[in-house]
């Protein structure tokens, strides 16, 4: 059978792939794209999009616990866990369905299979049907990541969960540990203990949520402390020892010293490793470092017409960065000139019970980089947006470049800080000062209003607190 010829072969359809499929088309490209699951890959069915439909059925069932303060009613407050699991689904088969519908709309011919790159320029894609041969003379690599798993910490789906076990859960646990407390291990983390399982934490570093700001992170645990939550810092999970129907007795040192711990269930999100394996990329000659694909900052990886996009490139492991990689690959194979990803001006974003964003460099790594900086602090029980929601726990905090005014870091925990960090990104990227920032008017009453004012602090000119 004759080979299908194509300008561009996407491998894998999560939000990295998809997008640049769907901007290759738009530039006039004839596209394929391989997706060996889901179309919208790990994100959109495994991922960000069920996650937040999730942790959305938590905030709600808070929120009705807090009737009385609001002036309301509501008796026999429960919750229905498959119906909650149901939902969650429903929302990503819905936006999966979305993506197939995309793909139609923009000529995307669509192999589902399992890849390979049996030589430069071709792929084989293994079908129900048999072996589908491709070429073109541009391959994007979007294979993204998975779990990591630790020696002995391995998940079995019944006792010891990852995340794709975390969203589709067999039982609500009443004893929960969760390994991790990077942004996967935090929501869980939010999502069960809201519902109520005794909840306990387990970080490797000196402190949880390690990438974002130390005094952010520090605000963050004190309402998760207040919640409920057990955290362990500069702790370590040696062992499990499993007993299917019983529970599991984690061995957890900390400070020198081991202790025995019971849990019924364990969540385990330590990381993320590179699809990497069996694409045949080491005969191509791709250099891997560490699971994740080494490229240039236009994500091409030194193999001529390859290149490798979102997770499988490295960090930040964020789906907006894989998206916007896919353009500008997209862009680049088109004989374009689109600017390199600055990862310094991507937002990251927790969606836990206090939600905490962030972009741009910590007060730690503005100082160790060498800058004489200015911080601004703005907290939310200054705000009467926040007052009037109910939700007067937070802080927003800026970093300045005390020299230039350059905006060098933004950070928040509180109320829907996902939504207002954006403000900032867009300032990083124009790149303003403090004085742009200070002029712009921002409307009241506004969460956003903090924004103004953590930068208006800076300068010692905050008019609200």
């Amino acid at each position: 059978m004759a080979a299908k010829s194509f300008d561009v072969i996407v491998i894998g359809s999560g939000p990295g792939g998809y997008v640049a499929a769907i901007r290759a088309a738009q530039l006039g490209k004839q596209v394929a794209i391989v997706e060996r699951e889901n179309l919208g890959g790990i994100c959109l069915n495994w991922g960000c999009i069920p996650t937040k439909a999730m942790l959305r059925s938590a905030e709600v069932f808070h929120l009705m616990h807090r009737a009385k303060e609001f002036g309301l009613k509501a008796d026999g407050i429960g919750y229905d866990l498959p119906a909650v699991v149901a939902r969650s689904r429903g929302v990503a088969k819905q936006l999966s369905g979305g993506i197939g519908h995309l793909m139609k709309k923009n000529k995307i011919t669509v192999f589902m299979g399992v890849a390979t790159i049996p030589a430069k320029g071709r792929v084989a894609v293994t079908t129900d049907k048999g072996v589908e041969e491709l070429t073109a003379p541009a391959i994007i690599l979007a294979t993204g990541a998975r779990a990591r798993e630790l020696p002995g910490l391995e998940a079995d789906g019944d006792l010891v969960w990852t995340y794709r076990h975390a969203l589709q859960p067999v039982r609500m646990p009443k004893r929960l540990l969760v390994i991790g407390s990077g942004a996967i291990g935090i929501e869980f983390a939010s999502f069960f203990n809201t519902l109520g399982a005794d909840t306990t934490v387990v970080e490797v570093m000196d402190r949880i949520l390690p990438v974002e700001d130390a005094e952010i992170a520090a605000f963050a645990k004190k309402q998760f402390l207040r919640q409920g939550m057990k955290i362990l810092e500069k702790a370590a999970v040696k062992s499990l020892n499993r007993k299917p129907g019983l529970g599991v007795t984690a061995q957890i040192e900390q400070n020198g010293k081991t202790t025995a711990m019971e849990f019924d269930t364990v969540i385990s999100a330590v990381g993320i490793v590179g699809n990497t394996e069996n694409l045949g990329l080491e005969a191509l000659g791709v250099k891997i470092d560490r699971t994740h694909v080494v490229t240039d900052e236009f994500c091409r990886t030194g193999v001529e017409g390859l290149y490798a996009i979102g997770d499988i490139a490295g960090a930040p492991w964020l789906a907006h960065k894989a998206s916007h990689e896919g353009v500008m690959v997209a862009e680049l194979i088109a004989g374009g000139h689109p600017h390199p990803i600055k990862p310094g001006s991507i937002a990251g974003c927790t969606y836990c019970n206090p939600q905490i964003a962030s972009v741009g460099l910590t007060e730690e790594k503005a100082k160790a980089a060498g800058h004489d900086i200015r911080i601004g602090r703005f907290p939310f029980i200054g705000n009467g947006k926040a007052i009037a929601l109910g939700e007067a726990e937070g802080i927003v905090k800026t970093v300045f470049d005390a020299k230039t005014g350059e905006l060098l870091g933004a950070h928040m925990v509180g109320a829907e800080v996902t939504e207002l960090i954006q403000g900032y990104v867009i300032g990083r990227t124009l790149e303003t000062t403090e004085a742009e920032l200070m002029e712009t008017v921002f409307p009241h009453p506004t969460l956003s209003e903090m924004m103004h004012e953590a930068v208006l602090d800076a300068y010692g000119r905050v008019i609200h607190f």
